[in-house]
């Protein structure tokens, strides 16, 4: 055998690998199907898709430019928070008051803030440096931040009292995904340029801190967000199973196609997602990445700028994060800014990267579907086994197995890490690693 013919087949055996293991991924979803039925496995497949999109994020940050992200909650809070701005029904009680008046006294006091710290630090155009320059700079935003608490809180306070919290704008869902993507965005180009210079494990524990930051926001400005009383019901882009009820349709049957429903748009929008940023890798965009990826140093000696092209797969990545996290926000039909946790929503994340392959954008999509689909059924599988064996300790005179539904439900993480082990002992670089095509 010529070295080119066994160079070919060591590149095809990740893509047999990759079908053998997503047709295997179809059918413990199709046995889930049968087992839990039509409308329980769409549920999952909707949220899993949403996570697709949040994982195709992260390895947009992580597997194509080894960057460090723990602050995924965090993007995934404003997405929320985003979606239910834009696509919550109006709040008449809101707009006929004096809150937006209000709320426009404090936008131009944050504008005045800005333009003050802006022109602080041009002073360094002036010739100003050192303590001086340090000390206009801090006075600037000392005095800024004064100016806005002064029009924000009793704008705050006002609309708390009176309509409770602003409301949204009652636009379609979908529009709410895309700010919810832009406004990610915004707040990953502020954080990516004050952290992106940081050392890789100084840059995960900035993160760290921007999410719970974001989280605590959140949480607090119940003038928007209503904070920790959640907001619900949230519209649904595609009929809701209540609206297919009025036209006749079964309750059994409704859920279903509602659920269908909602999954065909997921899925269009994820395959568009995926297809862009397929082309994107496969171009010389990805190459220049790599290359920057695995030899940052080598790539700035090149005329590359790393800083910038970190900047640009951060934001990028973000805007998944942002989307997905809008996605799932608009389908559960409630935003929640308590049910936020960082297992489910930060380090499952990265369990789906790399145990699908990072670097590799079908198998951080197999690892998604995968980890997800384990995720949610291992609470029901796991209570099946306690109530077989509660059954059987109580034949032998042992007693009943207590609190079986919260054990159940910490199981879920039990079989995560044993996934993981599994993982990462036969599939080092994950299920489908990446595979690099060198010509020449």
């Amino acid at each position: 055998m010529s070295a080119a013919e066994a160079e070919t087949r060591w590149l095809d055996r990740p893509l047999y690998r990759g079908i053998a293991l997503f047709v295997a991924l179809f059918f413990l979803v199709a046995a889930a199907g049968v087992s839990q039925g039509s409308a329980s496995m769409l549920l999952i497949l909707v949220q899993a898709t949403g996570f697709a999109l949040i994982a195709l994020g992260l390895n947009i940050q992580w597997g194509y430019g080894g960057l460090f992200n723990f602050a995924i909650m965090g993007f995934l809070m404003v997405g929320g928070a985003a979606v239910t701005f834009i696509s919550y029904p109006v709040n008449a009680s809101f707009w006929n008051s004096d809150g937006p008046m209000l709320l426009g006294r404090a936008l131009l006091a944050f504008l005045i803030g800005a333009a003050l710290v802006y022109a602080a630090r041009q002073t360094r155009r002036l010739g100003l440096r050192g303590f001086f320059y340090g000390l206009v700079v801090v006075l600037a935003w000392f005095i800024a931040y004064v100016i806005y608490r002064s029009q924000i809180d009793p704008a705050a306070a006002y609309i708390e009292s009176t309509a409770g919290f602003v409301g949204g704008l009652g636009l379609n869902p979908v529009l709410g995904w895309l700010f919810g993507g832009l406004l990610a965005a915004a707040i990953a180009y502020f954080v990516g340029r004050i952290s992106l210079g940081l050392r890789t494990d100084y840059l995960a524990i900035a993160t760290i801190g921007i999410s719970e930051i974001l989280r605590a926001l959140i949480k607090n400005m119940d003038w928007l967000t209503r904070g920790t009383m959640s907001v619900s019901p949230m519209p649904w882009p595609t009929p809701l199973p209540q609206a297919l009820q009025a036209n006749g349709v079964g309750i059994a049957d409704s859920f279903v196609q509602a659920r269908l429903g909602f999954l065909a748009l997921a899925v269009a929008l994820l395959v568009i997602i995926f297809y862009v940023v397929q082309r994107a890798y496969g171009g010389p965009w990805g190459r220049m990445m790599r290359a920057i990826r695995d030899n940052h140093i080598a790539a700035g000696s090149m005329g590359k700028d790393v800083t910038g092209r970190q900047l640009e797969l951060f934001v990028l990545g973000s805007v998944l994060m942002g989307i997905g996290g809008a996605m799932l926000v608009s389908f559960s039909q409630i935003f929640d800014p308590s049910g936020y946790q960082p297992i489910n929503h930060t380090f499952m994340i990265w369990v789906m990267v790399i145990v699908g392959g990072s670097g590799n954008s079908w198998g951080v999509l197999l690892g998604s579907l995968l980890i997800y689909v384990v995720w949610v059924l291992s609470d029901p599988a796991a209570q099946l086994i306690f109530v077989n064996l509660s059954t059987l300790t109580q034949h032998m005179g042992w007693g009943a197995i207590p609190e079986i539904d919260s054990r159940a439900l910490q199981m879920r993480v039990f079989v995560l890490g044993v996934v993981i082990t599994i993982a990462l002992r036969f599939a080092p670089k994950g299920l489908i690693p990446e595979v690099i095509r060198r010509e020449g």
